[in-house]
């Protein structure tokens, strides 16, 4: 069974940074892609970033040049770092997994992101 752990949403100013993580509970770590994506109310939900086990990153249009992601496959861990952010940031951010061998998804609860202007 796998499971994940979300932190590091809050309020922050247009124009500054937030870093996000996602701690991956369960085995076989090194097979899953880890992603992050997000949807504000009444919109769909849209991808953020994505990493794959050898450290591919794959961008959402709307945060390309702004948003970056890294892996610690030792902790299990990726950390989606967002900076210049804009009011149209604000969305509820979900962590996903998405298993290479089972082609199984995993969402995590998500973290609500607040961008004042």
């Amino acid at each position: 069974q796998v499971q994940l752990g979300e932190s590091g949403g809050g309020v922050v100013q247009s124009g500054g940074s937030l870093r996000l993580s996602c701690t991956f509970f369960g085995n076989e770590f090194s097979y899953f892609v880890m992603g992050w994506y997000r949807q504000a109310p009444g919109q769909q939900r849209d991808l953020g970033a994505r990493i794959t086990p050898g450290g591919g990153t794959d961008y959402g249009d709307s945060v390309k040049g702004r948003f970056t992601i890294s892996r610690d496959n030792a902790g299990n861990t990726v950390y989606p770092k967002m900076n210049s952010l804009k009011s149209e940031d604000t969305a509820l951010y979900l962590c996903n997994t998405y298993a290479l061998t089972t082609k199984r998804d995993y969402w995590g609860q998500g973290t609500q992101v607040t961008v004042s202007s």
